[in-house]
């Protein structure tokens, strides 16, 4: 599959978009005061979990847009044989 740059900067940017958001958005989360009563809440736990996928997901699209950028401009490489792999 090719990915073009334009794509790939843009899954870059999604990426850092990911990593400022979601940490600025748990520490908000954690000094809310439904978060915590006698120990972690539900509110405070379903929160976490999204942060965490969504980081997760984040890197996993930036690890995806930064091989594209990387890419772009290389010469396609198959996994067809080649002709002189061919012959007898």
């Amino acid at each position: 599959m090719y990915i073009s740059k334009r794509i790939a900067w843009f899954l870059i940017a999604f990426a850092v978009w990911s990593w400022v958001i979601w940490p600025v958005f748990l520490k908000n989360i954690w000094k809310d005061s439904r978060s915590w009563h006698d120990g972690m809440t539900g509110f405070f736990a379903v929160h976490l979990a999204l942060t965490a996928v969504s980081l997760a997901l984040g890197t996993a699209i930036g690890i995806l847009g930064v091989r594209a950028a990387r890419a772009v401009g290389q010469p396609h490489v198959s996994n067809a044989p080649l002709e002189k792999d061919l012959r007898p």
